[in-house]
């Protein structure tokens, strides 16, 4: 998978759905996957299937 930013855009228990930066597309995914401490409107890069936060 290529190299993606997203910006968290909910966070519904123990799930967020992030919205691509670059097409709008969502993704569904479990906080557990996030790095810890994400909240709502953070910028993530995803890149050798992991996130990183975006300062």
């Amino acid at each position: 998978m290529e190299e993606r930013d997203y910006l968290v855009s909910r966070i519904e228990g123990e799930y967020a759905t992030l919205t691509d930066m670059a097409s709008g597309e969502e993704l569904f995914i479990a906080l557990a996957l996030l790095p810890p401490g994400v909240d709502l409107h953070v910028k993530l890069h995803y890149e050798n299937f992991s996130f990183s936060v975006v300062d």
